[in-house]
């Protein structure tokens, strides 16, 4: 394993995303001893402070674990972290492809979308009722531009997330629409016959203050679909 020199710049922050590279790629594999400190600032041409900050935040992100006898241990990510860590994977030897990951993404905001829909039509106040049929009313004067639809339809959104009351859903939704996750990599053209599609917006709205969760849910998912690319042939992870 060749070392390479760090830039001054965000010295912790790079350490930290050369072991994460290492950890995630298999060069460091679950159960392994991370380098000591003492080598690892040997090897970047660092301090040991920038190591120990690189560390505690691969402890935040559960990719290692340091036992009361001093030894840090490599954890199995696909078992310990979290969303947090899924910006880091595409860069990283994982396995896992920049498309492959927006795909991933993708499926996940149809589940969150279809089920915050449900809660929604369930939970929801009549003042938020009324917000997401006037800004379903309202969607179709952002068009027909496919960017001002997708910042529209971002807003409306949101409106129907907080409406479901699930908190997890809303810290989600926060990480994709604040490119955490890379659903910004899917084509805008793809996107194209959900954005334009303002009946179903209508629609859903409608069902949401009518409170019928079922009907929502169903919409909600066959609206979502429809941005989800295309499958590609990518190894079973």
């Amino acid at each position: 394993m060749t070392g390479q020199p760090i830039r001054r710049e965000a010295v912790s922050d790079q350490v930290y995303a050369a072991l994460r590279d290492r950890i995630l790629g298999g060069d460091l594999a679950a159960g392994d001893a991370l380098t000591p400190e003492r080598e690892l600032a040997t090897e970047f041409g660092v301090n040991r402070h920038a190591v120990r900050e690189a560390v505690k935040r691969l402890q935040q992100a559960r990719l290692v674990e340091v036992s009361h006898g001093g030894r840090t241990a490599v954890l199995d990510w696909r078992l310990t972290a979290g969303l947090d860590l899924a910006v880091g994977i595409v860069g990283a030897d994982a396995g896992l492809t920049v498309d492959g990951l927006t795909r991933d993404a993708m499926e996940m905001r149809v589940c969150i979308g279809a089920d915050a829909a449900r809660l929604c039509a369930e939970r929801r106040s009549a003042r938020t009722a009324a917000a997401i049929t006037a800004a379903a009313g309202c969607y179709a004067q952002a068009g027909p531009d496919l960017a001002a639809l997708g910042a529209a339809d971002v807003a409306w959104w949101r409106l129907i997330v907080e409406g479901s009351g699930n908190l997890a859903y809303l810290l989600s939704f926060n990480t994709l629409v604040n490119g955490a996750l890379p659903v910004a990599d899917v084509p805008m053209d793809l996107r194209t016959a959900e954005l334009l599609d303002v009946d179903a917006h209508v629609r859903l709205a409608a069902h949401i203050a009518g409170r019928e969760p079922e009907a929502a849910e169903r919409l909600a998912r066959t609206l979502l679909s429809r941005s989800v690319p295309a499958a590609a042939d990518r190894a079973v992870r």
